[in-house]
């Protein structure tokens, strides 16, 4: 049995859903804002394991939260952020940091708590680095979305590539939703999500586009409103099932990976969704939104 909807027709509630989920994401970052990783905000973070004297590795506590907060703070570190790590490591980020204070903090943790050398790691980031590393990954961005326009723009026509860079914005403001939503770290790691998720969303969408092309060229008499639906439901199933594999793979490495991959994973099973309703539900409206009355005019 084929599948059926008439996704033109329902096009206004299509793109209400939308809205509403944009303006959800939209009061998510007003409200919650964004926790800024290391890498875009600078600092230093220092990572270590915590044993006993009898040399067994310690349960991160909230007591031992409350004592490494206060040792950071007696030495003047600032913008303290405390969480946990894998394999039970504690990771504290802060401001910058000097070697010599850094040191001065590992040895004063080291006289209440047991760490082991190799269980123990410093990074510092520079505010000019963390600037950098900011802009690279926007231009990296823009470039990418430019490129597509253009592409798409060449494939189809100009509405098609409007209505493509409109639903790769759409995903990406919602997977940055997401990030504000579950308080992930803008890092480095962010870049590659995005990068994955535009690469992801526009296949699916030149999917749907291919079919509306062969479907305009093989039914010339229906209007390209009637192709365009035609096209959407012909594809949903292999749309659908493709994103049902991505997310099943994606979502064991969730489920299954430590805290880092679980930060990783979360955003693009986010923007993986938002992919497949974009590039379904809302790219070919958009394209027969801006074809305006002639999307319903059929040939003479």
């Amino acid at each position: 049995m084929k599948f059926s909807f008439d996704f033109v027709g329902k096009r206004v509630i299509l793109f209400a859903v939308a809205a509403l989920l944009l303006i959800g994401c939209a009061a998510s970052v007003v409200l919650r804002g964004f926790s800024i990783g290391q890498d875009f905000a600078g600092g230093s973070q220092m990572t270590f394991i915590l044993r006993s004297e009898d040399d067994e590795k310690l349960e991160i506590s909230t007591d031992i939260k409350g004592d490494i907060k206060a040792i950071f703070e007696g030495k003047g570190a600032k913008n303290l952020k405390i969480s946990e790590g894998e394999e039970g490591s504690i990771i504290v980020d802060c401001a910058e940091l000097s070697g010599e204070k850094q040191l001065e903090i590992k040895k004063a943790v080291a006289e209440k708590y047991h760490i082991n050398d190799d269980e123990y790691s410093f990074k510092s980031v520079s505010g000019s680095v963390s600037k950098d590393l900011r802009d690279k990954a926007i231009m990296g961005v823009t470039v990418a979305v430019l490129l597509m326009l253009v592409y798409i723009t060449v494939r189809f026509d100009w509405r098609s590539g409007v209505a493509t860079v409109v639903c790769l914005i759409h995903d990406v403001i919602i997977m940055f939703g997401a990030y504000s939503l579950f308080a992930i770290d803008l890092d480095s790691n962010m870049i590659a999500a995005v990068l994955t998720i535009l690469g992801y969303s526009i296949n699916a969408t030149i999917i749907v586009f291919d079919r509306v092309r062969e479907n305009v060229r093989h039914n010339g008499k229906a209007s390209f409103a009637e192709n365009a639906n035609k096209a959407i439901n012909e594809t949903f199933t292999r749309s659908l099932n493709t994103t049902l594999t991505t997310l099943f793979t994606i979502g064991m490495i969730f489920i299954l990976g430590p805290a880092s991959i679980k930060a990783f994973a979360l955003p693009i099973i986010v923007g993986v969704i938002a992919g497949l309703y974009s590039s379904v539900c809302l790219s070919t409206n958009i394209w027969v939104l801006l074809k305006g009355k002639k999307a319903f005019e059929k040939a003479e």
